[in-house]
């Protein structure tokens, strides 16, 4: 898998841009199959910061009801990175 495969999307939460400003830690939707050092090596060669520690987990999908219908949404990995000290990704410059 390439780097762009690893990571699929930022998290933008309230909780994320907390950890963003406070912890300097971002979140994003991840592979499942990705495993914490591929999950670095791929922040690290897209955004071309350094990478001091990654946390996992897998999220499982909620289970809601169109009527009568019972459905599932998709289950995912988040991974929470936190960047060394003085390194920063702005996803939303300007906005």
């Amino acid at each position: 898998m390439n780097a762009y495969e690893i990571i699929r999307r930022p998290v933008v939460t309230e909780k994320s841009t907390i950890q963003k400003e406070e912890n300097n830690q971002l979140t994003f939707e991840v592979d499942k199959k990705a495993n914490k050092v591929e999950i670095a090596r791929a922040i690290e060669k897209i955004f071309k910061v350094k990478v001091l520690d990654v946390r996992t987990s897998t999220v499982n999908g909620k289970f809601k009801r169109r009527g009568r219908v019972l459905g599932k949404r998709r289950d995912w990995k988040k991974a929470m990175v936190t960047l060394a000290p003085g390194a920063r990704i702005d996803f939303f410059d300007g906005v």
